[in-house]
């Protein structure tokens, strides 16, 4: 069979070939793009904004595929560069909905109380009374089983940090989990957390 020089015919697409690059790529975003997802997931109220957020994410990848590690800290660096990807998005969101709430009042009298549906358990409202920083941390253990090791390579922090923050949280949660809800300060606790991390 020979090759065919000249134009293409329609209809007819022709994958350029692999090259070491490409397929170090496919090879990163077959074995990872699950669990990247799945950390996404958890940490967003849409699938569609998941799904763009992944695609941010491996475009990152992409352009940093020789930054990236090999097993078993492959993982650990792409949560590193969602965390990023997400926080990016979280600040977008977070400009759209002032500017939108500024629309709105100025538009309206009165504004809409629209509140979502939250998961009212202790636990629950014991993980949502703690600082950003704790359910991170927590989520990074219990959601994508993680050990500290890869929790440090996500926040890009020693592991050592990673030890004492995770000690930490754990104590704050266990302690807000016991405490009666009327005592549940989170003034108190998050001027304790200022106190211990700084």
């Amino acid at each position: 069979m020979e090759a065919r020089t000249g134009p293409v015919s329609e209809g007819v697409v022709h994958d350029p070939p692999p090259d070491a690059r490409r397929e170090r790529f496919e090879q990163v975003f077959a074995a990872h793009r699950e669990a990247v997802l799945g950390y996404l997931r958890r940490r967003t109220d849409s699938g569609h904004d998941a799904a763009d957020l992944l695609a941010d994410t491996f475009l990152v990848a992409w352009r940093r595929l020789d930054d990236i590690p090999l097993d078993p800290q492959t993982r650990p660096w792409l949560y590193g560069v969602a965390r990023r990807v997400l926080a990016n998005h979280r600040r977008g969101e977070g400009r759209r909905h002032a500017l939108a709430t500024k629309l709105l009042s100025e538009l309206s009298d009165t504004a809409p109380d629209v509140r979502p549906q939250l998961d009212d358990t202790p636990a629950a409202r014991a993980f949502r009374a703690l600082p950003e920083q704790d359910r991170e941390l927590l989520s990074l253990v219990a959601w994508e089983d993680l050990d500290t090791t890869q929790i440090a390579t996500v926040l890009g922090i020693s592991r050592n940090a990673v030890r004492i923050r995770l000690h930490r949280a754990r104590k704050r949660f266990a302690k807000l989990m016991t405490a009666p809800l009327a005592n549940r300060s989170l003034v108190a606790l998050n001027e304790e957390v200022h106190h211990e991390d700084a």
